[in-house]
């Protein structure tokens, strides 16, 4: 076994990860300011609904939902589904015709490729062309391509190594004598190696597409776990998922809107033995949707480029529950991520 995946890390990286993630929450705010005059329709429009100020602008839910909670979360409005209200900071910064209205400041991104892609993305709720690019594909159709998956495969597998050692260790009070781990949409196996290499007892298989799944077979050669991980060739939105005590979702919801997260997640009801384990390992928005900022700053980044954003544990629990899962609470692991468990009954 590949020695690198039983060494740890002594720091958290967690800013260098913010400063990527964090790369288009400014052009969301110069898409609010500048294209749409968000800030001072809402001082005019004081309590409006979510649901209001998102036909008035002509949004989708799940885009709008990003930006008023990345709003939120710098503390440029309050309130919720019920009624959104300036703070202060936001009526003397945002509104136009304030004395210290800085809207002029974000003029240079007011034509951005990357504003232009908001505009897309917040009236049609479809992913932008992936990087902001005037042609090409989203991330989605993108991930087909042999280049563009091992590019991103590789991108996603460096931050896989940190994350998936400090879930192998934050999980271990939950698996119990459970064996069997399915790893659905698993990437380059990162998080099953991991996992088998801190839990001698499971074994794993990772379920990807077609050209991940090569990608996924290489590193697990690299790393030697060709005995104890397979992978599995699959669509898994088409194709059976094998039955398994544990199914692991790390990063993957996060990439879809509300319809297609809750048929990931009846599909691994399906696939869970009776009391088996689901791990959703993510980024999570609070309930409240006022924060944590970094998680909302990414949530902006996911929405622009992928038919998803980063949800809430009180989202999930609306899927999961009634489908018989016993959830558990939010476990914090590092650099601002976490899991959630639920158990199904």
């Amino acid at each position: 076994m590949n020695p690198i995946l039983t060494q740890h890390p002594t720091t958290d990286p967690a800013i260098i990860l913010q400063l990527r993630d964090r790369q288009y929450a400014a052009e969301l705010i110069a898409t609010a300011l500048l294209r749409f005059d968000f800030f001072s329709w809402l001082q005019e429009n004081e309590g409006t609904t979510e649901e209001a100020a998102a036909k008035y602008f002509q949004c989708e839910n799940r885009p709008f939902d990003v930006l008023l909670t990345l709003c939120r979360a710098y503390g440029f409005i309050t309130g919720g589904a019920d009624g959104l209200s300036l703070t202060g900071m936001g009526k003397e910064h945002l509104v136009e015709g304030s004395p210290w209205y800085l809207g002029p400041y974000y003029t240079p991104m007011r034509d951005t490729p990357i504003v232009r892609t908001y505009l897309h993305v917040l009236g049609t709720g479809k992913p932008g062309n992936w990087r902001a690019k005037d042609t090409g594909a989203d991330w989605h159709d993108s991930m087909r391509e042999p280049a563009f998956a091992k590019e991103f495969t590789g991108l996603m597998n460096c931050r896989g190594l940190l994350l998936g050692q400090k879930l192998a260790e934050s999980i271990t009070p939950f698996l119990g004598e459970r064996t069997r781990l399915l790893d659905i949409g698993g990437g380059s196996g990162i998080y099953s190696a991991t996992l088998c290499a801190a839990h001698p007892q499971l074994s794993a298989t990772v379920f990807e597409q077609a050209p991940v799944d090569r990608i996924a077979r290489s590193e697990v050669g690299r790393h030697g776990l060709e005995d104890r991980i397979s992978v599995k060739t699959g669509d898994m939105f088409l194709d059976e998922w094998p039955e398994a005590e544990i199914i692991l979702l790390s990063n993957v919801l996060h990439d879809w809107d509300i319809p297609q997260v809750r048929e990931i997640i009846i599909r691994a009801a399906k696939s869970l033995v009776p009391d088996g384990l689901l791990i959703i390992h993510d980024a999570f928005i609070d309930d409240d949707k006022c924060g944590p900022v970094e998680i909302a700053e990414y949530s902006a980044l996911l929405m622009n480029i992928t038919q998803g954003k980063c949800y809430s544990v009180a989202e999930y629990a609306g899927i999961l529950a009634p489908l018989g899962f016993e959830i558990g609470s939010f476990n914090p692991t590092i650099s601002k991520r976490g899991f959630v468990t639920a158990i199904k009954k």
